[in-house]
């Protein structure tokens, strides 16, 4: 059984263009729990530099940027480990994603909205549910939104295996038995037959592991990923004697094991 949620399977079908029907079904799912106006066509921005570095045997994690048809910009991100930054790591793709529209010579106001979408498989952010979306808010009168230009959702699968399991009627639940690799068989079935863009999504994962270049392209990814937390479980053990909180701290900071193993010599 393959995991939709790796990174190599989930940029490849939905941040790819042409996989714009399960894209737009999937942020229209996200969007309508939170109560927001569905978008009706997307534009899918392509991370050109991946397959170079997915070749080159190196791990990286990817993307899905795209542009809604109001200009409106969202990002993507899967992370399947916790590695004790999500918070300064979604706030940071979030404001790099929203003034990289900043051309020179225009104004603040022509600023896009930008909406960050972030699905963790660990019990990440501390909300009493699954999906939580944050805004800029004042700190006594919550109901007042200082702007709605930045919005940040956390789709939290461990919360969602206790809370949204079998909640077929809510769309996003829907999605995420999809992407949850644990789903029953029958179960995944019903999902697919109930949503189309949800049956797009499935027929082009089917459509990536039975073709032998993208198999092979995936399989470098896997090996890539498996060697790197090779590589942090033998930091972290021998972070026991020099302390485990310090070598979790230099891997969130972007150190690589190299460079952690010197510190630590």
């Amino acid at each position: 059984m393959y995991d939709p949620l790796n990174n190599f399977l989930f940029y490849k079908t939905f941040g790819e263009k042409g996989n714009e029907v399960q894209l737009l079904g999937f942020i229209n799912a996200v969007l309508g729990s939170s109560g927001d106006k569905n978008f009706i066509s997307v534009e899918i921005l392509e991370n050109k530099s991946f397959m170079a570095e997915i070749i080159g045997k190196k791990s990286c994690t990817l993307d899905v940027r795209a542009k809604m048809q109001n200009g409106t910009m969202v990002n993507i991100e899967v992370q399947l480990q916790d590695k004790h930054n999500m918070e300064k790591r979604s706030l940071f793709y979030l404001s790099k994603e929203y003034t990289r529209q900043l051309k020179a010579g225009e104004d603040y106001i022509d600023l896009p909205d930008v909406i960050g979408i972030n699905i963790v498989n660990f019990d990440f952010p501390a909300t009493r549910n699954f999906h939580s979306c944050f805004h800029l808010r004042e700190d006594t009168e919550r109901d007042i939104i200082l702007t709605n230009s930045l919005e940040i959702h956390f789709i939290n699968m461990v919360k969602y295996r206790k809370q949204g399991k079998g909640k077929l009627d809510d769309p996003l639940c829907r999605w995420l038995t999809w992407f949850d690799k644990d789903s029953p068989p029958e179960l995944l079935q019903e999902v697919v037959s109930m949503d189309t863009a949800i049956q797009t999504a499935d027929k082009r994962m089917v459509d990536l592991i039975q073709d032998e270049d993208e198999f092979l392209a995936y399989m470098r990814y896997v090996m890539a990923e498996c060697d790197r937390t090779s590589e942090i479980n033998f930091a972290l053990n021998k972070g026991k004697e020099e302390g485990r909180e310090e070598v979790l701290n230099l891997l969130a900071q972007g150190l690589s094991v190299e460079e952690i193993k010197q510190r630590l010599e």
